[in-house]
């Protein structure tokens, strides 16, 4: 295993915040299919469009860590038009509003989470417009550390599944790589359990390849 590699997952987990997953989940909303810097500055106008009790810092990005954040009816009292004047598309809006109506009339209780499986999270999850299984993931992994989750359609682990246990000769007809399935990537790693969390840290770093979990 690389040293430096687990160093890393370690400091990364030492660092995840678990406290607000309403905070981190529409901020994995903001962040979907957009470049990092452009999504940042969505979400610092974003911030800045409510009225917050911590005054924000003139002329600069808001880092992830800034301690404030808008309450889910904060967002709901504000117009789609409102949203969509900081940057956010239609349908990053619809997503938003969804995820702070189930937030606000406790179909998610954030305080109910510790205390489910990660199936059970992923069902209640994927029950909000725009988030899918990767979302729900990357969100055990590097918000409540949960130790043992395998990003199944996650492209960087199942290209370092498919270079790690040697899979890389099965091509198709175009003679491109054939990547492990979700049920042989279960397979493959099974003995990975139940630390398939950082097993999935190795694979991207495996990849060399930079991860949500860096932002």
């Amino acid at each position: 295993m690389d040293d430096r590699a687990f160093k890393e997952f370690q400091q990364r987990i030492k660092l995840a915040d678990g406290s607000n997953p309403f905070k981190s989940l529409v901020t994995s909303i903001i962040f979907q299919q957009i470049h990092g810097k452009a999504a940042a500055s969505i979400r610092n106008r974003f911030l800045r469009s409510f009225e917050s009790p911590i005054p924000f810092p003139a002329d600069e990005i808001l880092p992830s860590s800034f301690p404030w954040f808008p309450t889910p009816d904060m967002i709901l009292a504000k117009t789609t038009e409102e949203l969509r004047s900081v940057g956010l598309s239609q349908r990053k809006t619809e997503y938003i509003q969804d995820l702070s109506a189930k937030f606000a009339n406790n179909t998610i209780v954030s305080e109910e989470l510790d205390r489910m499986s990660d199936e059970t999270i992923s069902k209640l999850l994927c029950s909000v417009k725009g988030i899918g299984q990767w979302t729900v993931d990357m969100f055990l992994m590097f918000n409540l550390c949960h130790p043992d989750v395998l990003p199944v359609s996650d492209l960087g682990v199942r290209k370092g599944v498919a270079l790690h246990f040697n899979t890389g000769n099965k091509k198709d007809k175009k003679n491109q790589i054939i990547l492990p399935s979700p049920d042989e990537m279960r397979q493959l790693t099974e003995k990975w359990k139940p630390y398939r969390t950082l097993g999935s840290w190795m694979m991207w770093r495996l990849m060399e390849i930079k991860t949500v979990a860096d932002d």
